[in-house]
Order: structure tokens, then C-alpha cells, then sequence
């Protein structure tokens, strides 16, 4: 599995694998249960984890898969919270990850949406998956 093939749909929990496109939306699996069902356009929005990143002071922004290394790299140290946690431990968080991170357009749910995303992607052995595949 690749980076690039998760993707998030906005009022579905979870991440995605997009199989096939159709006319009028995308059949997905989804990663915990790997079922696939039909995902209608006009009702769903498609975002690739890939594009997404995180705003950071210099103007720029720093691409979710390096943040999620970052996160990675540091869980025996530093293990993420729980995505209920209080806000100040969230930025607090984010703060060890990423230093530069941008205090003024980050948001504490844009944190709580990281967190949920990391720890299912966790769960599920997806960074196992990525890191075999990707090296190949």
C-alpha cells in the first residue's frame, strides 16, 4: 500500500483505499474492515491524505506524511494522546512534533482530526504496510 491510495471522505469515520472510480463517485475499501461500498460524489467529498499538510510559521507547510513520521518516530518516547484529550496537551503535542507549526491557523480540531487519523492508522499496521512497500 502507498501513501498516496488513503484516502479520507468526508461523513465516513475512517480511512480509505480508493479500488475503482464510477460514474458519479468512487468504490472504496475501507482499511480497518477492508469492505467495499460505493461512495456517491455529491454526497461525499474525496481527499487523499497525501495533499493534505500542516501550516507552519515560515509561510509554508509541512506535508502530513512527514508529520506522521515525526509522530512515528517519537511513540516510544513521546506517545501520541488520545484525541479526547484536554487542548493544551493536544498543543502541547503538536508542539514536540512540529515546532514550527503555525499557533495562529492550526486549530485544535484540525489536532483532534490528526490524532484520530494517526492512532487508526496505528491500529489498523498501516505504517508496516507503508514503510515494506514504499522501500521496494
Amino acid at each position: 500500500m502507498k501513501f498516496s491510495d488513503i484516502i479520507s471522505i468526508s461523513g465516513l469515520p475512517g480511512l480509505y483505499t480508493m479500488v475503482t472510480e464510477r460514474k458519479g463517485g468512487l468504490i472504496v475499501e475501507a482499511l480497518d474492515t477492508e469492505k467495499r461500498h460505493f461512495a456517491p460524489a455529491r454526497k461525499h467529498q474525496f481527499a487523499p491524505l497525501e495533499s493534505m499538510a500542516v501550516y507552519t510559521e515560515d509561510g509554508d507547510a509541512e506535508g502530513l506524511r512527514k508529520v506522521l513520521d515525526r509522530m512515528q518516530e517519537q511513540q516510544e518516547d513521546n506517545p501520541a494522546p488520545a484525541p479526547s484529550a484536554p487542548k493544551e496537551q493536544l498543543f502541547d503535542y503538536l508542539e514536540d512534533v512540529l515546532p514550527t507549526y503555525d499557533k495562529d491557523r492550526v486549530h485544535a480540531s484540525d489536532i483532534k482530526r490528526l490524532l484520530k487519523w494517526y492512532h487508526f492508522l496505528l491500529a489498523n499496521k498501516v505504517f508496516e504496510q507503508l514503510g515494506t512497500e514504499e522501500e521496494e
